[in-house]
């Protein structure tokens, strides 16, 4: 029964995931399963009546660093728990581990050795630093409560932003669709003194005009078919905080009307009621419609739209802020990579031009789609043309009209090549990860620009 106890206790142990070692107490490694073997790379025969050193445990070397410690750390605690540490393999490469460990001893109490149980968490580890890659991209300095822009024009919206937050006039942001009217919205919301309050949002466009009317002011039980209760609308919910009315020029004229209301009188009255309820929100619009326009075909109440222009803030479209599109290729780049785990390595020089020729006439959304489908379709390390969609091809090839634009695109390349070895103080890899691009990418217009030594 012994024998075949011990014959059942060596299949289970080379059928489990983990790698199994024992070692003796001067630190030779007397049994293996098949498990450690695979992780590190080294055939059996290699590994037992060798030195545990030669798998460089970085928690070992930092124990034989300590002159008053035994030679394993582990020998004198008598186990080792959780303990998350470095191996590494045949082949040089590094592998992350858990490892727990505990001291074998004779029926008489003595040591006679170790066993040690080995979990890689590589795979963890990486998608730890992908995560926190995430986080300095969401925090990094070239974004204002999450819009990403280096240009100009949007350094003039992220001043507008700063100062219309602290005050409680209405504002109105026009933008064609795609431009982030939301996200500027929000931004508003979160930089003033509001931002502890509800920030409320109501697309004007997506309802019909009774619904739209219940879903503003609320409504009372019993004032249309369907309404079985009392129901606070979203300018009550709202509170003290910020109502985002986005897609505004679509409102209808009878729902304009109370709107006006709202604005002037400060109340508000639900569906099927005529009791005045005070509300104190602000309100924020948005628009990718020409309300002047709208104003003159008598489609949009003059006497609102006055009311709710009183500070404007107008978001550039894409294709007037081509300078922001590698940070915001870099921003969606990272995304995708966390989202979906390919281990896609950067943008090809020709697939980044591609992306700068482009119109964009869905603008920013348009450029995160673009991201979502080559994630996708690309198939190797890199996102080459291939893998963005073919209308970008198309309509690239047709803006790109002579020798001038493609030269302000290659100065536009060098731009931000040489603004991203300044964010890396010079290395390389650093300012690699900041493009999205490879380190050999950047050698190679590092030398293509004479910028250093290539």
């Amino acid at each position: 029964m012994d024998e075949n106890l011990n014959q059942y206790w060596k299949t289970v142990v080379n059928t489990i995931q983990d790698g199994v070692m024992i070692v003796t107490p001067d630190g030779q490694i007397v049994s293996v399963n098949h498990a450690l073997a695979e992780m590190t790379g080294y055939a059996r025969e290699e590994l037992i009546g060798a030195s545990c050193t030669i798998l460089g445990c970085s928690s070992c070397e930092l124990a034989r660093g300590v002159p008053s410690c035994h030679w394993c750390v582990m020998f004198e605690k008598g186990d080792l728990r959780r303990q998350q540490c470095a191996l590494i393999r045949k082949d040089g490469s590094r592998m992350h581990v858990v490892k727990n460990a505990s001291v074998l001893r004779d029926k008489d109490g003595g040591i006679i050795g170790a066993v040690e149980t080995m979990t890689d968490i590589s795979d963890l580890v990486h998608k730890d630093a992908q995560i926190e890659g995430f986080r300095r991209e969401l925090s990094r300095e070239d974004a204002f409560h999450g819009i990403i822009g280096r240009s100009s024009s949007m350094q003039q919206v992220f001043d507008l932003i700063d100062g219309v937050a602290q005050i409680d006039a209405p504002v109105i942001i026009y933008g064609e669709s795609g431009t982030g009217k939301e996200l500027v919205a929000k931004a508003i919301h979160d930089a003033g003194p509001r931002k502890d309050k509800p920030f409320i949002k109501v697309n004007c466009a997506a309802l019909n005009e009774s619904l739209l009317e219940s879903e503003l002011f609320g409504h009372v039980k019993g004032a249309y078919t369907g309404a079985h209760k009392d129901r606070m609308g979203r300018f009550e919910s709202a509170g003290d905080g910020d109502i985002f009315l986005d897609e505004i020029g679509d409102l209808p004229l009878s729902t304009q009307v109370k709107l006006l209301r709202v604005l002037e009188e400060k109340v508000i009255e639900r569906v099927g009621d005529h009791q005045p309820i005070p509300v104190h929100a602000r309100i924020i619009s948005a628009t990718n419609r020409d309300l002047p326009e709208l104003v003159s075909k008598n489609q949009f109440r003059q006497d609102l739209y006055y009311r709710i222009n009183v500070i404007p803030i107008r978001i550039p479209p894409l294709r007037e802020r081509r300078e922001d599109i590698p940070q915001l290729a870099s921003s969606f780049f990272l995304r995708m990579q966390l989202k979906t785990g390919k281990k896609v390595q950067g943008i090809s020089h020709e697939a980044m031009d591609m992306l700068l020729r482009h119109p964009w006439p869905g603008n920013v959304r348009e450029l995160r789609s673009a991201f979502e489908f080559a994630f996708v379709a690309c198939k190797t390390d890199m996102i080459e043309p291939r893998d963005l969609p073919t209308e970008l091809m198309s309509k690239a090839v047709a803006c790109a009209p002579a020798d001038a634009s493609a030269r302000s695109l290659d100065e536009l390349k060098q731009e931000r090549l040489a603004q991203a070895l300044r964010e890396a103080n010079g290395n390389q890899s650093e300012a690699a990860r900041i493009l999205g691009i490879s380190r050999t990418s950047v050698w190679s217009q590092m030398k293509r620009y004479g910028m250093g030594k290539a």
